[in-house]
């Protein structure tokens, strides 16, 4: 297979899974496990973007907000695989239920990191600030704060331990293919298990365009009702994420740079949290769903000549 002039122009990322990794190029997604015999179960799909039939949602501005919109998709259907993957026959879990799981898993990420720092936000404003720039850059802040602490407490729990350990292995391994190491557990071991193109890194710099915008606006909202604010919240996701997703780009894009570093870091120092050091056979199950997604493009390449 011919090798691109720079294995750093490609658009491989991932996802850490229960005892397992899911690795996604362009056009390819693909999922490893580590079943309970110690075997590795991997299997890949095609990615059916709207952004193939439609260009112009490739485009800055929207790419961002359907990259999300797929990332999500995806990396439920490698959550459900994975999950039942590494369970017994009769305890696997059907698709309404992962379905619910996800729901309520949804529906307190908005209560807990969109809506108390709201309304925590407007009580302030009402009864001890007045600045709008103040309190909406506190909100902000708690924000971050909040998420920053939810990380690092469920991190210390074994079994998530265990999902940031191949979070790391999946970082390392990316690393290694774009520096051009045969994909070896010794040779992915040597890299680090911080990658600027994270969606960890993602999250925060959402998080951070997010006290910009929201403060920018909340003066044409002053004296608007708390549905208002809620709905300017949810409204304002897509325009964050688009603007976010272009960050991330230009992030990996000139990593070396040191405007970017200084930009990035925030990101990079979270990953330290989501991120362990994992071991061998982790890595090798990275490498094996990495792998996966380089034979089926191959494949797909075969097929279309």
């Amino acid at each position: 297979m011919a090798e691109p002039a720079s294995r750093r122009d490609h658009l491989y990322g991932g996802q850490a899974l229960i005892e397992g990794v899911m690795m996604r190029g362009k056009d390819v997604w693909a999922v490893a496990v580590r079943r309970a015999d110690s075997g590795i179960h991997t299997e890949a799909h095609d990615i059916d973007s709207v952004m193939s039939r439609h260009p112009i949602l490739a485009k800055p501005g929207f790419r961002g907000v359907i990259a999300l919109g797929q990332a999500m998709a995806i990396g439920y259907r490698a959550l459900m695989i994975a999950a039942n993957e590494t369970q017994p026959e009769d305890e696997k879990l059907e698709g309404w239920q992962m379905g619910v799981s996800m729901v309520v898993a949804l529906t307190l990420f908005v209560i807990v990191f969109m809506l108390i720092p709201l309304a925590g936000a407007r009580y302030t404003q009402q009864h001890w600030i007045d600045s709008s720039l103040i309190v909406y850059t506190l909100e902000g802040l708690f924000r971050v704060g909040l998420f920053v602490g939810y990380l690092f407490l469920i991190g210390r729990m074994k079994d998530i331990q265990r999902v940031f350990q191949y979070h790391g292995a999946e970082h390392k391994t990316i690393a290694a293919y774009e520096h051009e190491e045969e994909l070896e557990p010794a040779n992915v071991d040597k890299y680090s298990t911080l990658h600027v193109r994270c969606g960890t890194n993602f999250l925060m710099i959402v998080m951070l365009i997010a006290i910009i915008f929201f403060t920018s606006v909340a003066p044409l909202l002053s004296g608007q009702g708390a549905l208002v604010w809620i709905a300017s919240r949810l409204l304002g996701v897509p325009l964050i994420a688009a603007v976010s997703y272009e960050m991330l780009r230009l992030g990996a894009k000139f990593e070396d740079t040191r405007t970017m570093r200084v930009l990035m870091a925030p990101g990079l120092w979270l990953q330290m949290i989501t991120t362990k050091p994992p071991d061998h056979s982790q890595i090798e199950v990275a490498i094996a769903s990495f792998n996966t997604v380089l034979l089926r493009e191959a494949e797909k390449v075969g097929g279309d000549g």
